[in-house]
């Protein structure tokens, strides 16, 4: 079966595109949207304070539990609102009756009705005899409970709006149904990344009011996480906030180093695992709201710190001193969250002007004055409030106040030298036949041992070359003739490394074999379906086929032993071979089992008992 062109040539794009060409300033994308799926009427954000409609009813506007005021005319897009003088006034009224205990009585633009605030939205044409209860079902408020603020249009009295606690909505027919008008209001507040994209979990962080919230992979919309790392942190600080005697904000940990940052601006460390800490810890100016430990040399950490300064800070021997890394080019805003890349001697850190990027020594006990660079002058002007490098130091993910999560490539890895699989743009053994990212460096030419490695694609800051199939391990000497000179770096290589092609946003590149489709939310698998299965690393094939050059129609046959499991359970391989027409791609085609359960399922294969990755694929009968 001939693999759909666009297909093909969408794969490639992904493949690549994970590790697009850092620039300056960084191209940054969205990571999701500013909205929550609480299984409400539509998806919810952060809470609202208050709506109204502006005189003549053509624009709405909503002010945030921050304080901040967004508009829109459309009712899809926001934009923020600097020139206000004041919110309107509200205005209390009268009721007979309260139509629950605790509701606010208030008028809005509708001289026939009152409206009751509380867990629910009702409305009185009486003066408050009797009411409507307009948002509940089931003994639940569709839209949220917490109600603050109710509008009525001043040209139609069936258009409703109102703020709560989950956000801002819409009815159009009196209250009879609700749409939540969320989804591109600039109200999540992300308080920290907790993690990035890896295996089957998207990217997860912690909001306010929310807990933790994951996006699954090609999703817009975030979910409340089933995994719960948020509480298990907290109940770590609220630990050591007990041993230690004062609130911890921040810890972070590298083999048995342990740094714990204070609300009352101090850092305490920990040779043996938080067993014990040194007498005297250090004294810095403000709370110290982050820590980052380096996981391959624990005596390096940097902090970010709040209040008047310093906001940055360097160890490299574990605590005993700690170092300013502040210069003029770092605004004097309070930081909120830092991560590092020691090789590189890259410290990113995220302030309330922004996110900002500098080179500091973090091997060293003295360290240049550090220049700092605003990554994020070509976003929106908001507070940052978390930065973090995915496992692979490739991608940079940073959250900012309100407006959520954004990814770019990490600008150091234009720079320093590293290796990743292709398909993920993960840290994993190379196989014969792989493709690989080379960051940091123009390639010209590569050889390992006596074997090229063809260059497929090559730029100024990345490359991609594939292994050849006759290449060995279990480690090669792999030398890379760039236009910065002569590289070498040991690659680890081994038969096979499986991996499922995934994009940028985490989708794994699954596509109908019926229908040559791509496989995703909109497009789901189906019972007794075909679906083919893009991938790297499945080693050898027979017959053989060299490296850099395009497989045939009849292409040729995986050698390893090819299995599928669909959350656990085995699934049908039906053929296993080079992807015909393209370079360096495998296609891997199972047959889905005629009774199977629907919804989200967990995919991974194997090549002779060597796991790939772990993907989405959502599944209809």
């Amino acid at each position: 079966m001939r693999v759909p062109a666009l297909l093909l040539a969408f794969a490639a794009v992904l493949a690549f595109a994970s590790i697009a060409a850092a620039q300056n300033p960084p191209d940054w994308r969205k990571v999701g949207g500013a909205s929550v799926n609480l299984t409400l009427a539509s998806p919810a954000t952060g809470p609202v304070e208050q709506v109204w409609f502006s005189p003549g009813g053509s624009t709405l506007l909503a002010r945030t539990q921050s304080g901040k005021v967004f508009e829109t005319a459309d009712f899809v897009s926001w934009s923020p609102v600097t020139d206000l003088e004041d919110a309107p006034a509200v205005t209390p009224a009268t009721a007979v009756r309260l139509p629950e205990t605790g509701a606010a009585i208030i008028a809005a633009n509708d001289p026939a009705s009152i409206f009751g605030l509380g867990r629910q939205v009702s409305r009185s044409q009486d003066g408050g005899r009797t009411w409507v209860n307009l948002t509940g079902y089931h003994g639940r408020a569709v839209i949220g409970p917490r109600q603050h603020s109710v509008a009525v249009s001043p040209v139609d009295p069936d258009q409703l709006v109102v703020a709560n606690d989950s956000g801002v909505w819409r009815s159009l027919d009196g209250g009879a149904t609700w749409a939540g008008l969320n989804q591109n209001l600039p109200n999540l507040s992300v308080e920290h990344i907790v993690s990035t994209p890896t295996g089957m979990a998207g990217t997860r962080v912690q909001a306010a009011g929310l807990g933790e919230l994951e996006l699954p992979p090609g999703s817009a919309v975030w979910q409340v996480a089933m995994a719960n790392d948020v509480a298990a942190d907290a109940a770590n600080k609220d630990r050591y906030s007990r041993i230690l005697g004062t609130e911890i904000l921040s810890l972070a940990s590298s083999k048995s180093t342990l740094y714990a940052g204070s609300a009352d601006g101090r850092i305490f460390a920990s040779q043996d695992g938080g067993r014990s800490f040194g007498v005297l810890p250090y004294l810095t100016g403000g709370p110290v709201e982050s820590i980052f430990a380096d996981p391959a040399e624990a005596n390096v950490a940097v902090a970010a710190v709040a209040g008047n300064g310093p906001h940055v800070l360097r160890t490299v021997n574990s605590g005993g001193n700690w170092d300013q890394l502040d210069s003029p080019s770092l605004p004097g805003a309070p930081a909120r969250g830092i991560t590092a890349d020691r090789v590189s001697g890259s410290v990113y850190v995220a302030t309330d002007k922004g996110v900002f990027y500098g080179h500091a020594d973090l091997e060293n006990a003295a360290s240049n004055p550090v220049a700092w660079q605003n990554l994020t002058a070509q976003l929106t002007s908001a507070p940052a409030t978390d930065v973090r490098l995915d496992p692979a130091g490739v991608q940079l993910y940073i959250a900012l106040d309100g407006y959520g999560v954004y990814a770019a490539a990490a600008p150091h890895s234009r720079s320093s030298l590293r290796i990743v699989d292709a398909a993920d743009s993960t840290v994993r053994p190379a196989a014969p036949g792989s493709l690989l990212s080379v960051l940091g460096a123009h390639v010209n030419s590569a050889n390992g041992g006596s074997l090229a490695y063809p260059v497929l694609i090559a730029k100024d800051a990345e490359s991609q070359i594939q292994v050849p199939f006759g290449a060995e391990g279990p480690n090669v000497t792999l030398s890379l003739n760039t236009t910065a000179g002569l590289m070498t770096t040991s690659l680890a290589v081994q038969p096979v490394s499986p991996a499922i092609l995934v994009g940028r946003r985490g989708v794994p590149v699954l596509y109908d074999a019926d229908t040559s489709l791509p496989l995703d939310l909109r497009n789901a698998a189906h019972s007794n379906g075909r679906v083919g299965v893009m991938m790297t690393g499945l080693g050898r094939v027979r017959p053989d086929w060299p490296a850099g050059v395009p497989a045939p129609e009849n292409a040729p046959e995986v050698a390893a032993q090819m299995q599928a499991f669909l959350d656990g359970a085995p699934v049908q391989v039906t053929r296993a071979t080079l992807a015909p027409t393209y370079v360096g791609f495998y296609l891997v085609e199972l047959q889905l089992p005629a009774i199977i359960n629907a919804g989200m399922s967990e995919l991974h294969l194997t090549a002779d008992g060597h796991e790939s990755n772990k993907v989405q694929i959502w599944i209809e009968p």
